[in-house]
């Protein structure tokens, strides 16, 4: 008997793990709640959610495949290993297959898991599913893990020219095996259930997830190196949900749009070579968990910025986490963060440096609240923004490039149709003025919008200024 054990990579098609196992014998699945460590890890309620709402599709799928789906619920990845172990030996597996996870505890709890199978006598294999690469094969000349993305980029391209990842051999219906799925909950407690609006929002599901990769390429893809600043338009994929619960994978995702390409890499349409850039960019921050574990641990990669006078201020940070600083794009960003768990990437680099520049609030506190409410939330991803934003960060944006959300507002967004949407007491507003409201003394002011919370040149310059007191090696 194989055993497919399930994490992040809920779905059938192109699912290494999955393929592999089906391939060597009868073969059942497994998923494991685990909602104390998930509370550790700062998991947002909507991301729990879309992990049940897409298990409950993939069971569907499985049972037509005749493979039956167990649950077991552990409070901490540290019962784990016992938990796979007892399974293994209810249903006499001789091997355990899973597709690899990255960050510290996720190795941790691999490593135990495999060292007490196999001491037990189950075999595991691993298998590379999430990257395109192994973190490990792609070295600089000195074979240290790559610092800046335009030469881990170079390598991996070189490396794609040459041959490309394929996809997982389709998986076949096998005999039944006359065991019976287990339910999956409805609900995880300890995790609120999300409003109706972001759940329609987001459709769980593999054939949700094919069919908005299928228009964005058809569609979209082609405009994307423009329409992705814009956050009024649906330039972009919207795929990240899909892409960090595993519902479907970056192989499938870097397949459509070389097809949409005539497979090139270097020519044709510059709006599918700018959305394969962002596909190694997840690669790139991946591959950083593994080369540099500090920063799974809550630390700058650049060491000597975490001596920044970061202020404490709780009110200013209240104020960002609920959209009331003043300034109308960090404030929209923020509530569609709030309203549908989920911001546009553009918004995320200017509310972080926002945060970490203009406030000089520790960049550690916007990381986790947005972990707190992203449906995607992504450590990798999310810990590698962050550090970009606040340069912190390996080949982050230099100390001095602060984001100003009044010009970033009137390029991005010239008509207000994004601030509109989102702070419907502006609405009365013409184009000029609702990038930054005035607030007038008359007697007759109908204008209720908070004022800016902080003075953009006086925070940029104390930022400057905090940056410069940092030993010369971080500037």
């Amino acid at each position: 008997m194989q055993l497919i054990w399930l994490r992040s990579d809920l779905r059938i098609s192109d699912n290494t793990a999955l393929s592999t196992a089906t391939a060597q014998g009868p073969t059942i699945a497994l998923w494991i709640a685990s909602p104390e460590q998930w509370h550790a890890h700062d998991d947002a309620a909507s991301k729990v959610d879309f992990w049940i709402r897409n298990l409950h599709d993939l069971r569907q799928a499985l049972e037509r495949l005749n493979i039956p789906l167990l649950i077991r619920h552990t409070d901490t990845w540290q019962q784990v290993p016992e938990t796979v172990l007892e399974v293994c030996r209810m249903h006499k597996v001789q091997t355990v297959h899973w597709n690899d996870e990255y960050g510290v505890n996720e190795s941790q709890r691999d490593q135990r898991t495999q060292s007490l199978l196999e001491r037990s006598g189950v075999a595991t294999r691993t298998h590379l599913d999430q990257l395109f690469f192994h973190p490990g094969t792609l070295l600089t000349k000195a074979g240290n893990y790559f610092q800046v993305f335009g030469q881990f980029r170079k390598a991996c391209l070189e490396h794609l020219h040459r041959s490309l990842p394929t996809l997982a051999h389709p998986v076949k219906p096998q005999a039944p095996l006359g065991i019976a799925s287990d339910s999956i909950p409805r609900h995880i407690e300890g995790f609120d259930t999300p409003a109706k609006a972001l759940r329609d929002h987001w459709p769980a599901g593999e054939d949700e997830a094919q069919g908005r990769l299928s228009r964005f390429v058809d569609e979209t893809i082609d405009d994307y190196q423009t329409l992705r600043d814009l956050p009024a338009r649906p330039g972009t994929s919207q795929l990240s949900p899909y892409l960090a619960a595993g519902v479907i994978s970056p192989r499938q995702c870097l397949h459509a749009a070389l097809s949409s390409n005539r497979g090139e890499f270097d020519s044709g349409s510059q709006g599918v070579r700018t959305w394969i850039d962002e596909l190694l960019w997840r690669e790139f921050y991946k591959h950083i968990l593994v080369g540099y574990p500090q920063v799974s641990r809550h630390r700058p990669f650049r060491a000597p910025t975490e001596a920044l006078p970061w202020r404490d201020a709780p009110e200013d940070l209240e104020a960002w986490e609920q959209g009331r600083t003043g300034f109308p794009l960090i404030d929209a960003a923020m509530r569609q963060l709030l309203h549908t768990g989920w911001m546009h990437n553009r918004l995320r680099m200017v509310v972080a440096m926002f945060l970490s520049k203009n406030l000089l609030i520790d960049w550690r506190k916007g990381e986790r609240h947005f972990m707190r409410h992203l449906i995607d939330g992504d450590l990798a991803a999310n810990n590698g923004g962050w550090q970009w934003s606040a340069s912190t960060g390996t080949d982050s944006v230099p100390y001095f490039r602060i984001f100003n959300p009044v010009t970033q507002s009137q390029r991005f967004d010239p008509k207000g149709r994004f601030i509109r949407h989102w702070l419907p007491e502006l609405t009365h507003l013409d184009d000029k003025h609702i990038h930054l409201p005035v607030k007038s003394s008359g007697l007759f002011d109908t204008n209720s919008y908070i004022s800016p919370i902080v003075d953009l040149d006086s925070s940029r310059h104390r930022a400057l200024a905090a940056f410069k007191a940092l030993p010369a090696s971080t500037n």
